[in-house]
């Protein structure tokens, strides 16, 4: 299955703490970078949410917002946490110490001390895995969402195969004559310009634009890449990576095409398979 790195999810989950309120999202990167952003609540558990979601997503820049909202018969019964207060005091000692004319602390300003207020009876081991069991929850909603976009990005992408397949198919039976009708105007030329006596040089002359001309080994280097990309396709994610190193492949030997060309139907050929290896790589941007 292919995995676009772009999706969204979100979740409530009620427990007996309150409401616990998660939102994931992600858009395409090279690699996986992580942003968390818990509220007060929750920010003990980082460590926990960085791993699980670290296990289970390899790439895209995901960002995940954790919050609890505590019910009103909580919010009413709260406690101070008396460790915390007492590392507080420690510290604006020290600090007064040091800088005698620094303002001490007011009652707000300890009030809004991450993990001074505590809800009466918070019990950490089930909330951490209230936490657990709904992030759970939410990266697999996030995986079915990269999942649906994943599978519309490899249709297109198919589509696009496809329609290439179709262009190789065109122009191949068409070179042979055409080159041959080129080769007549460069002999016509090269006798004019040599001398109709100098054959043998004529013939070097021929061979060696023969040869810079052929582009059979480009066309079958395209028909190995177009197939190797819908193996990968079909072998599912991860993907990206190895997708956007064939892109440049292709991309590479449409140029070529289009360097040798001695015709205006080949170089509209070859000017397509640039255009539809374009749209490719867009798409690819976005796979895992």
């Amino acid at each position: 299955m292919i995995f676009s790195m772009t999706g969204y999810a979100s979740l409530e989950q009620e427990i007996s703490h309150g409401v616990l309120v998660l939102e994931l999202r992600s858009v395409n990167h090279r690699y996986l970078e992580l942003q968390l952003k818990l509220d007060d609540n929750v920010r003990m558990f980082e460590p926990q949410v960085r791993e699980l979601i670290s296990s289970r997503l390899k790439r895209g820049k995901v960002e995940c917002r954790i919050s609890l909202v505590h019910q009103a018969s909580e919010q009413r019964q709260v406690q101070l946490d008396d460790t915390v207060l007492q590392q507080l005091a420690q510290m604006t000692v020290s600090v007064q110490r040091h800088f005698p004319e620094s303002r001490p602390l007011s009652v707000a300003d300890i009030l809004r001390w991450p993990g001074v207020i505590l809800g009466e009876g918070t019990d950490h081991e089930a909330l951490a895995a209230a936490i657990q069991d709904s992030l759970l929850k939410l990266v697999q909603k996030m995986t079915e969402a990269r999942a649906r976009e994943g599978s519309k990005l490899k249709a297109i992408i198919l589509e696009r195969l496809a329609e290439m397949e179709g262009l190789v198919a065109k122009v191949r039976p068409l070179l042979p004559e055409q080159v041959k009708i080129y080769q007549e105007r460069l002999t016509a030329k090269l006798k004019e310009a040599l001398g109709a006596t100098d054959e043998e040089r004529v013939r070097q002359e021929l061979t060696i634009f023969a040869q810079r001309i052929d582009v059979d080994e480009e066309l079958s280097r395209l028909g190995a890449h177009i197939e190797e990309v819908k193996r990968i396709l079909e072998a599912g994610s991860p993907a990206g990576k190895q997708l956007d190193f064939l892109m440049q492949e292709l991309n590479r030997e449409a140029n070529t095409l289009a360097s040798k060309s001695v015709s205006t139907e080949v170089s509209q050929v070859a000017m397509a398979l640039k255009l539809l290896i374009e749209q490719m790589r867009e798409q690819v941007q976005n796979i895992e």
